[in-house]
């Protein structure tokens, strides 16, 4: 990988220096130089036969052009660079998370590295130069902010739905049935509820662009620096403490499927005692039916002691159907006894088993969130918390069977690898992120497009194109687990954007007292996030016809911008 890597990307340096670099340094002085028909400047005799206006080299020595045509061949180098940094720091991630897991890496490391080389584009297009060259560089960095988080949300989303549908029944997609076709209603995906957060924390995500947006609203020029500020420390604020969430979401989810378990043992045993009980648990007030828990007692205890033993609860708990929330029927008599064995004698008696029957009841109705007493409908009932509980643990989306993982071989080996493709990401990322701002903007000015359009439809292609690959093949997995971490690597890419590079565009624009003037780019993002946001958060089964709306925001965003811009003068 290395090799072919090193390889590919000496040849693009060649060629680009060949084809655009190509001249030749004369020690004479200008009065000294003979006229063969070719253009001079300064001592310096062009090949191409003709006089090109001067251009500034990146670093001394990289290859620069003022011809559209030479910058559009830069920007393509210049732009596989940085898409091989990007690979790279995926690659580089991906090898980290197999030895140490989520948490600190998975929450933390791993996106703050998958936003880098937008980071990067963002804050080399604002720190070179005057003020005055700064301000007109920065359009390519919001116009790099604002394409990431619309392609990313319309394109990349849409395709993912696509490749990833599965037939719809009950509401839900059956993994790795595909047999409806394109259907808008019949076929989709379905995540977990964590998506469904991840999609949650997108929206919120948003809340620095508003306030920095609040002068322009009122038509305000005095507070605007100030906004930008107060945008900044919110932006921080809110990155921090998505780490943080993202750091202890593992455990979060844990302790939340436990709790599901509980309740789902709750639910089967109460259930079970009821198709088994000669009349009903609880009578029309909500009490025991203490002679019909007696029978049940005395039924389950077939030695007759007066105890129920280890033996007689996994009797008790056989044929709940637990494999299908992965819990074995010693979890579940650890569970009985734990709620049911006040004593901690090991065993469960007559007046400890009637407590906890009454007891598991009253958590039930109340997770139900019923004040409704037992009645003559409690069989449906505890039917419908039943339900509501294996609901539950299939929207936490525990089941891993699809991926299983394996301990790794040669920790250390693996170890130096990862952070050896880290290295090269993030020096490649560096060292090319200034020449690609250039380009884009020698272009601009060679065409007369606006850069931010440039940006905002090419650059992403660069920086996103080895996460939005990896995830679309992910998605093609058919299940709801790959649907899940798909969307949720989509979300989660968004906010960090919105948080950790609109923060190094915030203290970009404060410390070199640049204009805030990026309305209808910040309206854009703002309509794409909340759109999409909402979608995410009240939906965790999306049928094919919702990757419409996503794919139709594209144009729009484009479209949008420009009339804002260029029609109604908005920048």
């Amino acid at each position: 990988m290395f090799r072919k890597s090193y390889l590919s990307v000496l040849i693009l340096f060649i060629f680009c220096t060949a084809a655009y670099g190509g001249r030749v340094i004369s020690d004479q002085s200008p009065s000294d130089l003979i006229s063969d028909g070719a253009g001079r400047e300064e001592g310096i005799i062009w090949l191409h036969g003709e006089t090109e206006e001067k251009c500034e080299q990146s670093y001394g020595f990289l290859p620069c052009t003022k011809t559209a045509l030479g910058n559009v061949f830069l920007i393509i180098v210049y732009g596989y660079l940085m898409f091989l940094a990007a690979t790279y720091l995926s690659s580089g991630s991906e090898l980290l998370l197999e030895i140490l897991g989520p948490g600190l890496i998975g929450g933390l490391f791993l996106p703050i590295l998958g936003a880098l080389p937008d980071a990067m584009l963002i804050l080399v297009s604002g720190i070179s130069g005057s003020a005055a060259t700064a301000q007109s560089q920065v359009s390519v960095g919001i116009g790099l902010l604002a394409g990431s988080i619309v392609m990313l949300l319309t394109a990349i989303w849409g395709t993912c739905c696509i490749v990833g549908k599965c037939d719809i029944e009950n509401s839900v997609t059956v993994d790795s049935k595909d047999t409806k076709g394109l259907s808008l209603t019949g076929s989709g995906v379905t995540t977990d509820i964590w998506t469904s957060y991840a999609a949650m924390i997108m929206a919120v995500s948003v809340l620095p662009y508003i306030v920095v947006q609040l002068p322009q609203l009122f038509h305000s020029t005095s507070g605007r620096h100030l906004a930008v500020l107060i945008a900044l420390v919110i932006s921080l604020s809110l990155l921090v403490s998505y780490c943080v969430y993202q750091v202890f979401q593992p455990w979060i989810q844990t302790r939340r499927l436990i709790y599901v378990k509980h309740k789902h043992v709750i639910s089967g045993i109460l259930k079970h005692l009821k198709q088994h009980a000669l009349g009903r648990l609880f009578t029309d007030h909500g009490t025991p039916n203490i002679e019909v828990l007696e029978k049940l007692f005395y039924a389950i205890d077939e030695n007759g002691d007066g105890r129920l033993s280890h033996a007689e609860l996994r009797a008790l708990v056989v044929g709940l159907r637990l494999e299908e929330i992965n819990l074995d029927e010693n979890d579940a008599i650890a569970k009985v006894l734990k709620d049911f064995d006040t004593s901690c004698d090991d065993q469960v008696d007559m007046r400890e088993f009637i407590a906890g029957v009454e007891k598991w009841f009253y958590e039930a109705r109340s997770a139900n969130g019923s004040s409704v007493v037992a009645g003559p409908n409690t069989m449906k009932y505890l039917d419908d918390f039943h339900e509501e509980t294996r609901r539950e643990h299939s929207l936490l989306g525990e089941d891993q069977s699809d991926e299983i993982v394996e301990g790794v071989e040669n920790p250390r080996k693996v170890a130096i690898k990862a952070a050896l493709l880290l290295l090269l990401g993030t020096i490649i990322a560096a060292v090319f992120a200034d020449p690609l701002v250039d380009a884009v903007n020698n272009f601009s000015s060679a065409t007369s497009i606006p850069s931010f359009f440039i940006s905002f439809i090419a650059l992403p292609l660069a920086t996103n194109s080895s996460e939005a690959v990896s995830a679309i093949i992910f998605a093609t997995r058919k299940k709801k687990r790959s649907a899940s971490l798909t969307f949720s690597e989509i979300y989660g890419a968004v906010t960090m954007n919105n948080l950790l590079c609109l923060s190094v565009f915030l203290a970009i624009v404060y410390t070199r007292g640049l204009t805030w003037n990026f309305s209808s780019e910040v309206l854009v993002i703002l309509i794409v996030c909340v759109i999409m946001g909402v979608l995410g958060s009240i939906r965790t089964t999306f049928p094919l016809w919702t990757c419409l709306i996503a794919f139709t925001l594209y144009p729009f965003s484009l479209v949008l911008v420009y009339v804002l811009d260029y029609v109604f003068g908005w920048s």
